[in-house]
């Protein structure tokens, strides 16, 4: 069992900046691929930000540039830093694990945080 709690959300002005984070349980964190689900309402989930066991990195088109995905295997944290934030950025997110290197980009995952509220408004 994996259990990940999530922290840094709220609410933020467009062009703000916000830094989630993470904490996994366990003695296994560094062999888990970490990722970042977003779900806005009325849109379905989508994969914002992954980063690998080996520290490569995704993001989705409409991130890029203004999100980065770090972890820190010592501390088994994930982050994520969002920068520029803008209106569209709203959602619920999720951060989620998977021993699987391509199944968060899939969509799936082993196991999920709870979810934390991202608001980006004047």
């Amino acid at each position: 069992q994996v259990q990940l709690v999530e922290s840094g959300g709220g609410l933020v002005q467009p062009g703000g900046s916000l830094r989630l984070s993470c904490v996994a349980s366990g003695r296994t964190f560094s062999t888990y691929n970490m990722g970042w689900f977003r779900q806005a309402p009325g849109k379905e989930r989508e994969l914002a930000a992954a980063i690998s066991t080996s520290g490569y990195t995704y993001y989705t088109d409409s991130v890029k540039g203004r999100f980065t995905i770090s972890r820190d295997n010592a501390k088994n944290t994930v982050f994520l830093q969002m920068n520029s934030l803008k209106p569209e950025d709203t959602a619920v997110y999720y951060c989620a694990a998977h021993t699987g290197h391509l199944s968060l980009r899939s969509g799936s995952a082993q196991y999920w945080g709870q979810g934390t509220q991202v608001t980006v408004s004047s």
